[in-house]
């Protein structure tokens, strides 16, 4: 069956106005192609619609129960098309983005706030994960896209730097260290220090930096959550290099913070998949995103890059 949405909607029209004429205007038709409409439609389903005479129109039986279907049927037609245009339109949508505890905490609030200002149709769900599962996740397709430290060579992954997030010293008040206004990166040699383990992206970047400065360590915890570090800090076991987004310290937890000179950076960018496109919303929370952190964290002069 070959029936066409202008015809019926031609065919809703007459049904209204009982008037080929009347019903041409409305819908922007000349007289003839309406009556053409309803005899190719009434041809096509093989039964008679209108009952015609030279006063007015009538709908048959199977008119009249026609009618109510096919006009609930485009009204289903076109709400669904309304909402396929608003996807487009970048209306409305889910968009999955993965973000490293430090990023989720800090970073990604104001984004989802102001998401939820700006574009209250699209639904922008974070998962709150390491590193390492971050990259996973954006690779597997889990979700649309991620906010991560920047990756060791990952090919698979097409990225774009929006941040430098600077790394600092966080030490109790009554450690000696504390009493420096900025401390070297080579004051922290034969310290004890209470990091980040593997998983996240930071501690690679904290390794090279020590190196760099022929800093040796004892690293006496390994830990996974940022929280987790500075209730270990407060029990006096050691000292943390963490980024400056792992920051504020707890109220009252006795615990302090000092720039490291030189300043060493870690890149904060998003990343997707290589070759897989974005949705309409996503582009939209990707680029605000970028807008948020360029305005909460913009560029510091004189930082270094790990």
């Amino acid at each position: 069956m070959n029936v066409s949405l202008r015809q019926l909607r031609v065919f809703l029209a007459v049904a209204e106005y009982r008037n080929f004429s009347r019903a041409g205007d409305i819908i922007g038709l000349t007289q003839p192609a309406v009556s053409r409409c309803i005899r190719e439609l009434e041809s096509e389903i093989g039964i008679r619609l209108l009952d015609r005479t030279t006063r007015e129109v009538q709908l048959t039986a199977e008119g009249a129960s026609l009618v109510g279907e096919v006009g609930r049927l485009i009204d289903e037609l076109e709400t669904t098309l309304q909402a396929a245009r608003n996807v487009g339109e970048q209306r409305c949508g889910r968009v999955r983005v993965a973000s490293s505890p430090t990023i989720s905490a800090n970073l990604m609030p104001a984004c989802v706030a102001d998401s939820l200002q700006r574009y209250p149709h699209i639904s922008l769900v974070l998962h709150d994960q390491v590193q390492r599962a971050n990259i996973i996740s954006v690779l597997n397709g889990d979700v649309d896209f991620g906010v991560i430290v920047e990756p060791q060579q990952v090919e698979e992954l097409h990225t774009e730097s929006i941040m430098e997030d600077p790394f600092c010293l966080i030490l109790p008040q009554t450690h000696l260290l504390a009493a420096k206004t900025n401390v070297h990166w080579q004051d922290l040699d034969r310290q004890k220090l209470v990091l980040l383990d593997y998983a996240s992206g930071s501690r690679p970047l904290i390794d090279q930096a020590l190196a760099r400065q022929e800093v040796t360590c004892e690293v006496v915890q390994e830990l996974g959550h940022p929280t987790t570090v500075f209730h270990m800090l407060q029990t006096g076991i050691g000292i943390a290099v963490m980024p400056r987004l792992a920051l504020p310290l707890p109220a009252d937890s006795g615990l302090t913070v000092r720039p490291l000179t030189p300043t060493v950076t870690r890149h904060i960018m998003l990343a997707r998949r290589r070759n897989r496109s974005l949705s309409p919303a996503a582009q939209v929370i990707w680029r605000l995103i970028r807008q948020m952190a360029a305005t909460l964290y913009p560029p510091q002069a004189g930082a270094s890059t790990s």
